[in-house]
This record gives C-alpha cells, sequence and structure tokens, in this order.
C-alpha cells in the first residue's frame, strides 16, 4: 500500500458550542468499523493525527489489545484450540478490561476516545462464526454507545485483494479456517469475510453507521470524515485552554 501524506498543516478549529448529548460523562467516542481492507485504521490514524497537531484531548485504543488478555488469545491462536465461543468470550474479555481502565475513565475525564474497532467487530466477526447475534448483544451490553460511528464499506474483492496482496500467507484464524468452509487459505477468507460485510451491512440503519465509501481517494475520504466529525461532535470541549495572556489581547 503506497505511502500516504495527509495535509496537515491546517488543525482543526473548534466549532460552536453545541447541545451536549445525554451521556453519563462529558467525553465523547468515535468509533470506525469495517472489513478488513476497508481503509478504516488508515482514516481513523489521520483523524487522529489531525486532532493531536491541534492540541485536543484524545486517546485512541484498538481491538484485541489487552495486555490482560492478548497473550492467552495468542497461545490459543497458535495452538488452534479457540472455538467460536471461547474466541468470542477472550475478544469480550480484551475488551471489558480497555473499557474499564481506559474507554471509561477516560470519556468521564472529558476526552475525545477514538476506537479502532468496537463491539460491532464482535457482532459481525462472531456471529460469521456462528455465535448467537442477540448472545453477542448481551455481552457487549455494557460498552457505551458511540457518539459516531464511521463503518467503511469496500467492495468484497476490493477488500480482500487489499489484504491478499499485502500478506505473504493469511493466518489460521484471520482466513476463517477453523470454520471449514474451503482448505484454500484465500478461498477460505474470501467466504468467512463475506459473511461478516453482510452482518455490517444489516447493522447500518438499526446501529446508526455513518456509511462512507472504502473506495474513495484517501483525502477525499479524510476531508468527508473531518466535516463529519465537526458536525457530530462537539470539538471545542476538547480544544486547548487559551492561556490568559492570549484571552486578553
Amino acid at each position: 500500500m503506497a505511502t500516504v501524506s495527509p495535509d496537515v498543516s491546517a488543525t482543526p478549529e473548534p466549532v460552536p458550542e453545541k447541545s451536549a448529548p445525554r451521556r453519563p460523562y462529558p467525553g465523547a467516542l468515535v468509533v470506525v468499523e469495517g472489513t478488513d481492507g476497508s481503509g478504516k485504521s488508515t482514516q481513523l490514524y489521520l483523524l487522529k493525527r489531525w486532532l493531536e497537531i491541534g492540541g485536543y484531548r484524545i486517546h485512541f485504543t484498538e481491538w484485541n489489545s489487552s495486555p490482560l488478555v492478548k497473550s492467552a488469545t495468542r497461545r490459543g491462536k497458535q495452538r488452534r484450540l479457540l472455538t467460536a465461543v471461547t474466541f468470542s468470550l477472550l475478544h469480550a474479555a480484551d475488551f471489558a478490561d480497555r473499557c474499564e481502565r481506559q474507554i471509561l475513565p477516560l470519556l468521564h475525564g472529558g476526552y475525545l476516545v477514538l476506537a479502532d474497532r468496537y463491539i460491532y467487530t464482535a457482532f459481525a466477526r462472531d456471529a460469521a462464526r456462528g455465535c448467537s447475534p442477540k448472545w453477542l448483544r448481551n455481552l457487549y451490553s455494557f460498552a457505551p454507545v458511540p457518539d459516531l460511528t464511521f463503518y467503511f464499506r469496500a467492495p468484497l474483492d476490493v477488500a480482500v485483494n487489499r489484504i491478499v496482496a499485502g500478506r505473504p500467507k493469511l493466518k489460521y484464524y484471520e482466513a476463517g479456517m477453523d470454520l471449514g468452509i474451503s482448505l484454500d487459505r484465500q478461498e477460505s477468507f474470501r467466504m468467512f469475510q463475506e459473511r461478516i460485510l453482510n452482518n455490517y451491512d444489516q447493522m447500518v440503519e438499526t446501529d446508526h453507521f455513518v456509511l462512507m465509501d472504502g473506495t474513495l481517494q484517501v483525502n477525499r475520504l479524510q476531508k468527508q470524515m473531518r466535516t463529519l466529525v465537526h458536525e457530530r461532535v462537539n470539538l471545542a470541549q476538547f480544544a486547548p485552554k487559551k492561556k490568559k495572556r492570549d484571552a486578553a489581547k
């Protein structure tokens, strides 16, 4: 994938005050979702850098990154011991740990939290592995509802080709080989991703996703994303406080 050089010369300007959402905390949560190869991680990284340069109070978190659970998940993958349910429960434990130690404390502390994948990843992937959607919704019922959820959607072949082109070999669980749907890893991956894509599509309206075209140019997508964040999130409350001498001018 070609290296992207975003235009970071212009930092975000706070927008006028908006009515605060009905949340038990002053922070805000912005989430990106999508299949592998949809471009979501690239876009969230660019948004993160844009906000960091502007001095905004932000925190970044990503799926399956809790040090408490990561080693157990890695061992289970290496030994191919994970069933659909145990895999799902490990990811839920990982999320619960990050939610309690990072996401919720920072939301209560008045931060803008950016999440690369959220509970909807479980709803899409774990359901594709055969877990009950109702059971999954109940499992993650403690999670705070995002203020804004971007769903980056690329056609199946586009997303799959992006991943296959950048991987020397697809991993066992990544390719969905545990499902036994194909002996060929690339074909299994494609079929697994198709299931996930279909599950995501079903959540667009019910979970109020903001649909983003993953085939657009990176800079154009980023511009759209920044505009939507301005419109949906009160960035002024996360802006750096002006110094007294600046305010006196």
